[in-house]
């Protein structure tokens, strides 16, 4: 299982909310270059990344911190928030993201996604984002009446190289992250799936990793506020630091 740093950019700073409320950010650093080297040196294989006010803006407002990230590492990169074009998609890839994660668009505009797993493959990541099993876009803003299982099922031939299932109640909390659904998730679908949400300890890593089926995991809040090592953590899990993702 591939281990994700979280970095999540509000107003160029590196933040972590509280299941999404962006009126509930907690400043951990202004430098999301230095924040990105400091993960890579932990020995950290891939980098998540989150524009948080692109989500909501629908179009890229971090890129200068984004750019200092690319900037900073030679670490794989995926990136989501206000991606909902092609011309954003093939921006990010060409300034050298390595995968972008499409969310509101996987709701709102299905064959741009299609399309642009078409065109870039290898390279396009589904987000679904899910408050109490129902999908959320918008940076989380609005709820639709479709379930997770049933977008993800939606796109299982589209030829997305990653599925980051993120587990709104879960996020920013610290209580656990949902490992039933996820694991759930995951048996349904061939494409590898990535949990995301409610990590707080190594405890909770080895127990996603215990599920066979999941591909990664995204931690957060639990890295900043040193409840989880990143090197102890990428030492315990079965999949080596260097492992391609997925």
């Amino acid at each position: 299982m591939i281990l994700y740093p979280a970095i999540d950019l509000k107003d160029g700073q590196c933040v972590r909310l509280r299941q999404g409320d962006m009126d509930q950010a907690t400043v951990f650093s202004d430098d999301p270059g230095a924040q990105a080297a400091a993960f890579a040196a932990a020995g950290s294989a891939w980098l998540h990344v989150v524009d948080l006010n692109g989500a909501f803006a629908g179009k890229p407002v971090n890129g200068d911190a984004v750019d200092a990230i690319l900037a900073a590492t030679d670490l794989p990169v995926q990136l989501g928030g206000g991606i909902r074009t092609l011309e954003t998609i093939e921006m990010w890839l060409t300034k050298g993201v390595r995968r972008v994660v499409l969310g509101t668009v996987a709701v709102k505009n299905p064959d741009l996604v299609r399309e642009a797993c078409r065109k870039w493959p290898g390279h396009v990541a589904l987000g679904i984002d899910a408050r109490g099993g129902k999908v959320a876009v918008e940076g989380w803003a609005e709820v639709s009446e479709l379930a997770a299982q049933e977008l993800a099922l939606r796109f299982e031939d589209a030829g997305a190289d990653a599925i980051v299932y993120t587990d709104i109640d879960r996020d920013g909390v610290l209580q656990g992250p949902n490992v039933e659904a996820t694991a759930g998730l995951a048996r349904a679908l061939s494409t590898p799936v990535i949990a995301s949400g409610g990590v707080s300890s190594l405890d909770d890593l080895i127990a996603l990793a215990g599920e066979k089926v999941i591909a990664g995991a995204i931690v957060g809040r639990a890295l900043y506020d040193g409840r989880v090592d990143l090197r102890a953590a990428i030492a315990a899990l079965p999949s080596p630091a260097g492992a391609a993702a997925c």
